[in-house]
């Protein structure tokens, strides 16, 4: 390390250099971004199901093995992924839009 700092090239560094997230360029604008909910629900949504995703993985890895067994097991797990994913979905999680107020037929506005 002592032969790199002797040998290397010296730079000069100005006050944008030592700032540590641009790397060089002036910042052009604030770096804290206000997050809607909707984002951190998808964020949870991803990390779900790649944990499911890794349980299916290893499931198929080992489906010989298993037999029938494995094979039961594997359909209920789905099964409750996939009610656990209507229940979200009836709960109104999924929905990523605005919410329509409904016109009530006859009634006056």
């Amino acid at each position: 390390m002592a032969g790199c700092y002797v040998l290397g090239e010296r730079v000069r560094r100005g006050r944008a250099t030592d700032q540590p997230y641009e790397s060089g360029i002036l910042p052009t604008g604030n770096a804290r971004l206000r997050l809607t909910a909707k984002f951190y629900l998808i964020a949870m949504f991803f990390v779900i199901f790649d944990l499911e995703a890794v349980f299916i993985f290893a499931w198929v890895i080992a489906f010989r093995e298993l037999g029938w067994a494995g094979y039961i097991e594997i359909v209920i797990f789905i099964s409750i992924l996939i009610a656990a994913l209507v229940y979200l979905w009836r709960q109104g999680a999924l929905d990523w839009g605005t919410k329509n107020s409904k016109k009530v037929i006859g009634s006056r506005q």
